[in-house]
């Protein structure tokens, strides 16, 4: 059930972060009232200054900063846009609504607030994320993907005009997309006992066809391909709040194994935040060694796949373990398959057989 505690938790966070941006408001007046240039002061996000923590097994930001200042000619666009952009996110948390990444582009056109395109404002968004050590979820501005969710999961919504509204997550065969609105809402009871996060909107179908969420107790989520961070932020809420172990089935290809460690490490584009993932998540396949194992259909590695299997191996969170060992299997078999290629044994193989072996196979690791 929804505890009070949790209630409050969100009420405090939303009240932290309407301080912080009144701060920022309050410290350029200020600033510009004394006669001084004001400044914004925030973690660099360069390349260089991002580290490996081995503590948190993610991407954080080091200690190098970086200055917006309204003195430098050069940082008077930047700056101008960052003020503008923290004042649009108050007015979003403060009303109640929602905006994507889209509706800030143009909605800053009204007030004649000037980006050359879309990625000029989506740099300023991630800007003021680093500034504030908030998700762009938390202030109210979301992108456009979407990922699914479904099972034994009754939500109590928190968004304006749906306060006290419930729904079970299981009453639609297509599942729910994981919105503002869902993710933002209150966990008010669930049977489930595990979270099986799947990269394939097909397999994510297929399992709720065969009744996985029964079978396994789970809840399931199409994470769309590399999940979009309100996915991210929903697995974590999930395990978290409801201590439910997640799980992770992804393509046979060092893209999938990279999808499940970006649920698991983060990625290095968000080591500005913290809370997006799930450390004690488990990738359970395709390996490359299950293409051997289950003789799959395969096609081969193309020199983009080797080359990203070499990279991998670099980076610090692929040391050692499961990470490295199927790395070094790509790169030695050179094939890659995917979900669906369990259909060569039928339609519910996947289900029937490798799952359920790899579920077992999973308590070990």
């Amino acid at each position: 059930m929804v505890s009070k505690a949790s209630k409050n938790l969100a009420a405090a966070r939303k009240k932290e972060l309407l301080v912080a941006l009144k701060q920022l408001g309050q410290k350029t007046y200020d600033e510009v009232n004394s006669g001084a240039f004001p400044q914004f002061t925030f973690p660099s996000r360069s390349v260089s200054n991002i580290v490996y923590d081995p503590k948190l097994k993610q991407y954080i930001l080091g200690k190098t900063a970086v200055k917006r200042s309204a003195g430098n000619i050069k940082h008077i666009r930047p700056f101008t846009q960052l003020l503008w952009l923290a004042f649009f996110a108050d007015k979003l948390v403060n009303e109640g609504k929602t905006s994507t990444l889209r509706d800030v582009y143009y909605s800053s056109q009204a007030y004649n607030m000037e980006f050359v395109d879309q990625a000029e404002s989506d740099e300023i968004i991630t800007d003021l994320e680093a500034v504030l050590s908030r998700a762009r979820e938390e202030i109210k501005i979301y992108p456009e993907e979407r990922s699914a969710i479904f099972g034994d999961l009754t939500i109590e919504y928190t968004v304006p005009g749906y306060e006290g509204n419930r729904l079970n997550l299981s009453s639609h065969p297509d599942g729910y997309l994981i919105g503002p609105s869902l993710s933002t809402a209150e966990f008010v009871d669930t049977s489930a006992e595990m979270i099986i996060a799947v990269e394939k909107g097909g397999i994510f179908t297929r399992f709720v066809e065969e009744k996985v969420h029964k079978k396994y107790k789970a809840i399931l989520i199409d994470t769309a391909g590399q999940p979009p961070r309100s996915t991210r932020f929903m697995l974590k809420r999930l395990n978290k709040e409801l201590n439910l172990p997640v799980y992770i089935m992804s393509d046979g290809d060092v893209y999938g194994e990279h999808i499940a460690m970006v649920i698991i490490s983060g990625s290095a584009n968000a080591a500005h935040l913290r809370d997006l993932t799930v450390s004690t998540a488990k990738w359970v396949g395709v390996w490359a060694s299950d293409i051997v194992k289950y003789k799959l259909p395969t096609d081969p590695m193309t020199e983009a796949d080797i080359k990203r299997a070499q990279e991998l191996r670099k980076d610090p969170r692929y040391t050692g373990g499961v990470w490295q060992r199927e790395l070094d299997i790509f790169l030695k078999i050179k094939r890659k398959s995917e979900l669906e290629a369990f259909s060569k044994y039928g339609l519910t193989f996947i289900v029937d057989n490798y799952l359920k072996e790899k579920m077992a196979e999973a308590k070990s690791l």
